[in-house]
């Protein structure tokens, strides 16, 4: 058997699909690691539940082989453990087993597995199944890739239980910072969302946003697509983005001649917040936010909150058509 490579470090994602093969029999790891090696794969091995764990986390390879009946930690608990981790619940498990009692290929798929093959092993029959649950998995990653191009965060959430199963650093990085929250927890008011979602689709549209503001930053979820087919539920993949409005600010500043403070107390009126809302935002009183907005009024030569709003939001669709309320 040709030397297994088993450095995360030195992985080549760019030229080959990783797969990790979890079994205890020297003998069945030989014949899938040639075969899968002469076929262009990088092999991972793993001889024991424990090890496959470690080995899934420093690796995230992009397929795990795994042995169903192993000593000590068998691959049902190794199946579990791996899909209740946020960094490896989107790796696909193919079961590999001499179990073909109805039962057993049940608990398989129920513990997270997406297939499974009988031994003995034929390598080209797993290599055939390995084909059809890769392809998912790589456009899956390009799609995350190719938003994280352009600013865009992505998240990867079960819809059954609101499990957070996949992040992108950028996503991690805003989900804590507004919501304080860590994956594999979701956020509940996202959880919520889409669920709210969910129940919208065989309605006409797209489904309802969700935005989360944090001063003059706003972070905004979108359904993107279904990633898993299974009756409308399954995983679902969530588009994340920051907008900042501190340019739609500078703009409603420069445009009728106000002051920094003035400008802010009118962008969150045209946001819709009340005086006190506005000075526990700015870290005033409701009494100085009075005042602004008294500058405010003469500058626009308005006399109501109603006039002023609807001021400021025509110059903003001017200079900003892409601020979103």
């Amino acid at each position: 058997m040709k030397p297994m490579i088993d450095i995360a470090s030195t992985l080549d994602r760019g030229n080959s699909d990783v797969v990790l093969i979890v079994d205890d029999v020297p003998d069945n790891l030989s014949v899938l690691h040639d075969a899968l090696d002469e076929s262009g794969y990088t092999v991972l091995i793993a001889t024991s539940g424990e090890a496959a764990l470690q080995r899934a986390l420093q690796a995230l390879p992009d397929v795990v082989l795994l042995d169903a009946m192993m000593p000590g930690m068998d691959g049902f608990e190794v199946a579990r453990r791996l899909k209740a981790l946020a960094a490896t619940a989107h790796i696909p498990i193919i079961f590999m087993t001499g179990l073909t009692e109805t039962e057993h290929l049940v608990a398989a798929l129920e513990c997270g597995a997406v297939d499974y093959v009988t031994k003995p092993i034929k390598p080209k029959e797993v290599m055939a199944r390995m084909a059809v649950h890769l392809a998912g998995a790589r456009e899956r990653r390009q799609t995350r890739n190719a938003l994280d191009a352009f600013g865009y965060a992505t998240i990867t959430v079960r819809a059954s239980d609101g499990a957070l199963l996949w992040q992108t650093p950028l996503a991690r990085e805003l989900l804590e910072r507004y919501c304080a929250t860590q994956a594999p927890h979701t956020p509940p008011q996202v959880k919520e969302w889409l669920q709210q979602c969910l129940s919208q689709l065989e309605q006409p549209g797209e489904p309802p946003r969700l935005t989360l503001e944090q001063g003059a930053k706003r972070l905004s979820f979108r359904l993107h697509q279904q990633i898993d087919d299974a009756e409308g539920l399954g995983d679902w993949l969530i588009v994340m983005r920051e907008v900042s409005d501190t340019a739609v600010i500078e703009a409603i500043g420069l445009s009728f001649k106000l002051t920094p403070k003035e400008a802010e107390v009118l962008y969150w009126v045209v946001k819709g917040k009340t005086n006190k809302d506005i000075g526990d935002i700015l870290g005033s009183s409701p009494m100085t936010v009075k005042k602004h907005l008294e500058h405010v009024f003469v500058k626009l030569g308005v006399e109501t909150r109603t006039a002023a709003a609807g001021m400021a939001m025509g110059r903003i669709r001017l200079l900003q058509p892409q601020f979103e309320m």
